[in-house]
């Protein structure tokens, strides 16, 4: 299945490939990763090659979307990934979003969000998305505020077994 890049201003959000394997190496092992989302054990190009393909390009290939590269449009460099995720134990697709550290507070992640969330709502047929984040997790819960997002609920993930604070927003309700 092809999934067709998404561009803004300053992005390009195009689907992972294994080539990709050495960024997520990169990406999952920054301090802010491992503090908010957890640590994944990814540590070698052939882990980050496997996270690939049993993550973001299956879920392309079963969903027809995921999470996709973030990348700068120039000079060309990933800078983050960001995408919808479908979970077993969420009745809506989520938003998932991380950021190299030298490229967050500039902006690239609300950007890139909401177009994420549009592509949601109007190629998705979606009515609701939903986020879900670690209520210490400050800088996350500004953005979902600023993007229209409303919590919840808190919630226990079934992945992590940690407390996750559930936000939502509503096609009605997106500031877009």
């Amino acid at each position: 299945m092809s999934i067709p890049p998404i561009e803004t201003e300053r992005l390009f959000l195009k689907p992972f490939t294994l080539q990709h394997s050495s960024f997520i190496v990169e990406l999952m092992n920054t301090e802010g990763w491992i503090k908010y989302i957890g640590d994944r054990n990814i540590k070698t190009i052939r882990q980050a090659a496997d996270y690939l393909e049993n993550g973001p390009i299956k879920s392309y290939v079963d969903n027809g979307f995921g999470l996709s590269l973030v990348e700068l449009k120039a000079p060309a460099k990933p800078i983050g990934m960001c995408g919808l995720i479908k979970r077993d134990y969420l009745e809506h697709l989520d938003i998932g979003f991380a950021f190299l550290p030298a490229y967050t507070g500039q902006g690239y992640a609300y950007e890139v969000a909401r177009k994420t969330i549009e592509h949601g709502f109007n190629q998705l047929d979606q009515q609701q998305i939903l986020a879900i984040t670690l209520p210490s997790n400050a800088a996350s819960i500004k953005l979902l505020e600023k993007l229209g997002f409303r919590y919840g609920k808190t919630i226990v993930s079934k992945d992590s077994m940690e407390e996750l604070f559930l936000f939502a927003v509503d096609k009605e309700n997106f500031i877009g």
